[in-house]
C-alpha cells in the first residue's frame, strides 16, 4: 500500500510512543483485519462488508480507501454513524469524516 501513496494517520494514535510504534499499533485495527480477513477467505470481486459498533478512525478509512483501489473491490464499512462505501479508491461520505 506505501507503495501506492498510502501513508498511516498516526496522529490517531494517542499514546506517547515514537511514530514506528504509532504505525505498529494502527495496523491492528480490527476493522483492517477485518478487510484482510474478507480478503484472503472470499472470491475475487466479492463486496466486503464490515460492521463496526465505534466510529471508523480516519487512518482507517484511509487504509481501506486504497485497499479497494488496490483489490479491486467494493468494501462497505458500517460504523456508529454512518455507512462508508468504498469503490476504487474513493469514500462514499466525500471524506467528510
Amino acid at each position: 500500500m506505501r507503495k501506492k501513496g498510502y501513508v498511516p494517520y498516526t496522529f490517531c494514535v494517542l499514546y506517547n510512543v515514537d511514530e514506528e510504534e504509532k504505525e505498529t499499533l494502527l495496523c491492528g485495527h480490527n476493522d483492517k483485519l477485518v478487510i484482510a480477513f474478507g480478503i484472503l477467505n472470499s472470491p475475487s470481486g466479492t463486496t466486503i462488508r464490515v460492521v463496526k459498533n465505534l466510529r471508523a478512525c480516519n487512518d482507517s478509512r484511509g487504509a481501506t480507501k486504497y485497499i479497494s483501489r488496490i483489490t479491486d473491490r467494493e468494501s462497505i464499512l458500517r460504523d456508529v454513524r454512518r455507512f462508508h462505501h468504498f469503490r476504487n479508491g474513493r469514500c462514499s461520505c466525500g471524506d467528510y469524516w
